[in-house]
């Protein structure tokens, strides 16, 4: 929420400038290999050798296994909603744009490892009611930052009485599942047909 501090972060220490570039390094690598292995079958050795740190460094940034996936958890959010912002909805064009990096996105990995967030929801969020609130505040900074575009088009772009909210759910909705899709068939065309119908059905889409 605006104007409040995270509890999390006040409880982080100060890093030194080399410091937060070892933790980001410890991070990144632990969300490639949770992407491509999933939490489960990530360890903390995985992730040291990976990022190829010692463990009293990957012990000094994190507590443990379940403190780092919460970070990996926060650095997806940012990549995501970062590259929403940055793509825009607001014209045909940047529709268009948005939709060719979704799809080539995906067809970079065969659709391996389906959603970088939602991926993390379908493996934690009946087990661990922490990461579950991270990941459900990122899909809320997500769809905000899809509404924030979709405002940038006239109403009258949309069918009657759909909201500009109401449109990003549904498009967050269909990039899921079809990401799901995409994933378990390894063919990206369940994604592009959702993505592409429903941009259809929005007018100039």
């Amino acid at each position: 929420m605006i104007g409040l501090v995270d509890p999390e972060t006040q409880r982080q220490p100060r890093l030194t400038p080399k410091g937060a570039r070892t933790r980001a390094r410890i991070v990144d690598a632990a969300a490639r290999l949770i992407l491509d292995h999933g939490v489960a079958g990530t360890t903390l050795d995985d992730v040291r050798a990976a990022a190829e740190v010692s463990g009293s460094q990957l012990s000094h940034y994190f507590a443990g296994k379940d403190d780092l996936v919460q970070a990996v958890i926060d650095r997806q959010a940012d990549v995501i909603v970062g590259n929403q912002q940055q793509a825009g909805l607001g014209s045909v064009d940047a529709r268009r744009a948005w939709r060719d990096m979704v799809i080539a996105a995906a067809k970079g990995n065969g659709g391996k490892g389906g959603c970088p967030l939602g991926s993390l929801g379908g493996q934690l969020a009946e087990t661990d009611d922490e990461a579950r609130g991270r990941i459900a505040a990122g899909f809320d900074r997500w769809l905000a930052a899809i509404v924030d575009g979709l405002r940038a088009q006239p109403d009258a772009g949309l069918p009657a009485g759909v909201t500009a909210d109401d449109l990003a759910v549904t498009l967050l909705a269909a990039l899921q599942g079809g990401l799901l899709l995409a994933q378990v068939q390894r063919d990206t065309r369940p994604l592009e047909t959702a993505v592409d119908t429903l941009l259809a059905l929005v007018s100039g889409g």
